[in-house]
């Protein structure tokens, strides 16, 4: 067996903090073949990993941690260890650095092959030649010899001669049967509301009747941070809770539609694809989008058409509201709980349950930051235990109030009779969408023609999501329209549609070979979509128009004229008609 190989200075004793500490790690399989965890570092998630996990708060060092020219005046070398089950397997380490010119395959990588033992090996930074392309810190990952392999990986940068860093941070282990950690739970519940119809499911599982659990939402939804994804979300987490608790002969069924980077202007677009397929009638949906709909720019009346859309579906499905939270104490619980309280809906929030404790207003702190947050946007494990036990919490409030019944009375009106009111009444924000179909080359629409020029091919290359219980994953939006480049004398697609509102939905990249396109509507310029913006690869939803009356419009989507070369992929459209 190879032992770690020796650092080139072991004589000195450089001082070091931890951007990863005790975190779990699992090689998914990839399309190669491969299987890998990615921890994405660019878009100051390395700056807030010190600042989280390494307890740095010396603007300088954060700030350097921003570019490569600023990492390599900084660091001197990485540590990286991985301790797993199988001590003697192999994991290659690699941390890759992002190109200005081309994102993905311009930059260097520092890479050190180890062994799951916890033996520390250490990358030198000097021993590298660094490419010129280098523009930021970009994303480390960790690749297995095979596929679900769990092990827990720590990574520290140790400094170079004229910077210091505060001593390692001790934390305790989390007790999750305290009192404090029951009270924290407790702060989650930002409003019961009408329990009617979360209690009508109660008592059909209880019944022994199947019962379908659905969440939808982004990446924390998706199971970002947990490991593995698909058994250790929250979203798996609060189903078996339920199950648990409430069933009879295994009789609920879960449904997880969450896809990374996504707000609920695209969420309400895919509901009935991704929730409602093949006639799936769910009797609770968890809605969690209170950290991705920051650039939703109808400032949450997509939010509240999707709510308005579940809670109007035939069988009277139960929703509650899920606020989850940034490591920087953020979310957008406050724009969008008018919308809770329009509908009276249970509302859970995860931002009033932890955050009050990582100040330290607390007597005694139940958790911490780095032992909550996988990084600045996810949870750990233990940040999945928690989001579903506040949701578990919620259930049991409601279990122990009055029993669903249909002489169940307030203000002269049955419980339902109230929210059915509420929703014949004005949004809090807006209802603009709640009748929002997708429009792509599989679910057509008799008020719609199209031309697709150069947009003829189909794009494999997609986001692809963990849906379900699953860990294999499935693309998003693979039935769209393409140009690939190869055709510069037909680079248009045109849209004849008759529609009140018309949402694009199209692929972000982060490729050299990605290209900008002009959308028009009716001969006049809108805007640009550019795939870079976000310089990631995921679906972007933008609203072309919005108007008071149904009435027919021509989209011309047009590669933008030193463009022509380059991709641009249209995944669907959202129609209102």
């Amino acid at each position: 067996m190879t032992g770690p190989v020796a650092p080139r200075d072991p004589e000195k004793a450089r001082a070091h903090f931890y951007i990863m500490r005790g975190k779990e790690i699992c090689g998914l399989k990839q399309g190669d073949g491969k299987a890998v965890q990615f921890i994405y570092e660019s878009d100051g998630r390395l700056a807030n990993s010190a600042q989280i996990v390494g307890n740095i708060t010396d603007s300088r060092i954060l700030e350097l941690l921003g570019t490569v020219k600023g990492f390599r005046t900084l660091v001197h070398s990485i540590g990286v260890s991985v301790e797993m089950e199988h001590p003697a397997e192999k994991i290659e380490f690699v941390f890759q650095m992002y190109g200005k010119k081309d994102l993905y395959g311009g930059g260097t990588n520092l890479v050190a092959t180890l062994q799951g033992d916890g033996m520390e090996q250490r990358i030198c930074l000097s021993d590298y030649e660094w490419s010129l392309d280098d523009d930021v810190p970009g994303q480390i990952r960790f690749t297995f010899d095979q596929p679900e392999r769990v092990g827990k990986a720590d990574v520290r940068f140790y400094l170079n001669d004229g910077f210091t860093a505060p001593e390692d941070l001790t934390e305790e282990k989390v007790d999750l049967h305290s009192e404090e950690y029951y009270k924290m739970v407790q702060r989650s519940l930002m409003n019961l509301g009408n329990t009617y119809r979360i209690r009508k499911v109660i008592e059909k599982a209880r019944a022994g009747k199947e019962v379908t659990l659905a969440f939808i939402g982004g990446s924390i939804t998706q199971g970002a941070g947990a490991v593995p994804i698909h058994t250790e979300c929250y979203a798996y987490k609060a189903y078996q809770l339920f199950q648990k608790r409430f069933a009879r002969n295994n009789n609920v069924r879960f449904i997880k539609a969450g896809v990374g980077g996504t707000p609920s202007e695209l969420g309400m677009i895919r509901f009935d694809r991704d929730v409602l397929r093949e006639g799936e009638q769910p009797d609770l949906v968890v809605i969690e989008f209170a950290v991705n709909d920051e650039g939703d720019e109808t400032k949450g009346d997509c939010y509240e058409s999707l709510v308005r859309k579940v809670l109007k579906l035939p069988w009277r499905p139960a929703v509650v509201l899920l606020f989850s939270v940034f490591a920087n104490d953020w979310n957008l619980q406050e724009r969008l709980q008018p919308v809770g309280r329009q509908y009276d809906l249970p509302m859970v929030s995860i931002l009033d349950a932890v955050t009050p404790q990582f100040s330290g207003k607390e007597q005694k702190r139940v958790i911490t930051k780095n032992q909550f947050f996988y990084d600045m946007f996810h949870p750990t494990n233990l940040g999945h235990t928690i989001m579903a036990d506040c949701l578990e919490y919620l259930m049991e409030i409601c279990d122990t109030s009055d029993h669903a019944r249909v002489d169940s009375f307030r203000q002269g009106m049955t419980e339902e009779e109230v929210l059915e009111q509420c929703l014949r009444g004005e949004p809090a924000i807006g209802n603009s969408f709640e009748k929002v179909k997708l429009l792509d080359r599989r679910d057509g629409y008799e008020g719609a023609s199209m031309r697709e020029g150069g947009f003829d091919a189909t794009d494999h290359e997609l986001q692809c999501v963990e849906m379900d219980q699953d860990l294999c994953t499935t693309p998003e939006f693979p039935y769209n329209w393409m140009y690939d480049g190869t055709k510069p004398d037909r680079a248009f697609f045109e849209l004849t549609i008759t529609c009140r509102a018309l949402f694009l939905i199209f692929k972000d990249s982060g490729e050299v070979d990605a290209g900008t396109a002009d959308v028009l509507v009716d001969g006049e310029f809108r805007f640009t979509a550019d795939p870079h913006v976000n310089n990631w690869l995921h679906c972007n939803a933008v609203l072309v128009f919005q108007e008071k009356e149904t009435a027919a419009h021509t989209v011309r989507i047009q590669m933008s004229g030193e463009n022509l070369d380059k991709k641009f992929t249209i995944l669907g459209f959202g129609y209102v008609e």
